[in-house]
């Protein structure tokens, strides 16, 4: 069982802090209701997400045994994604409005999860390029779903408790700007790193 643990670190990190309907929900409601009010939310963003890669890792190892190729085409697919997001970042102004949001509870996190095309796509990506090895078991797959589950709650936490901080800081252009750049060269680097381009160079 192989994982190249330091591309999949980073494209973990960067998918669950930059800003998606998890986290800016989370923010919202943290502005408006604090974290203590919001919690409930939190626990079914982290339920949802961990259904949501059960079901990517168990549609991943089924793609992965019938059709041959497939690993390449998710890498290929999955390098393409990342650059996308490396991008978005760039070009992102962090400006999504805060308005007004009513207190979710924990039905709305989990059911949120199952319309999220970010998470989805995340998923794939996951247990395609990253955690293939461990969709041919289900005990392990279970267990890292449980994990990713676990961080979506810690990262949700995390703008949900300094949502209004983050969201003031990350509006001054400096700030913006280092931020943005930053994220965005360690996508390209994990991007490059799953395509196999340089793999393909070393030869």
């Amino acid at each position: 069982m192989v994982i190249d643990f330091v591309p999949f670190i980073i494209f973990l990190f960067t998918s669950m802090i930059t800003p998606g309907p998890n986290n800016i929900t989370g923010a919202s409601m943290g502005i408006l209701h604090g974290y203590k009010k919001s919690y409930k939310y939190v626990l079914g963003v982290g339920a949802g997400f961990f259904c949501i890669m059960v079901l990517s890792g168990l549609l991943s190892g089924f793609l992965l045994k019938f059709i041959p190729g497939f690993e390449r085409i998710v890498r290929v697919l999955g390098a393409l994604y990342i650059l996308w997001m490396a991008v978005g970042l760039l070009r992102s102004s962090f400006s999504s409005e805060i308005t007004e949001q009513p207190l979710l509870g924990f039905s709305k996190g989990l059911l949120l999860q199952f319309f999220n095309p970010k998470v989805m796509v995340m998923g794939l990506t996951l247990y395609s390029s990253f955690l293939a090895p461990l969709t041919k078991n289900y005990g392990w797959l279970a267990m890292s779903a449980l994990v990713l589950g676990g961080l979506a709650i810690v990262f949700t936490s995390i703008w949900t408790m300094a949502g209004s901080v983050l969201f003031q800081n990350l509006k001054k252009p400096a700030i913006l700007k280092t931020v943005n750049l930053a994220l965005a060269l360690l996508l390209v680097y994990t991007a490059i790193e799953i395509s196999g381009l340089l793999e393909l160079i070393s030869l």
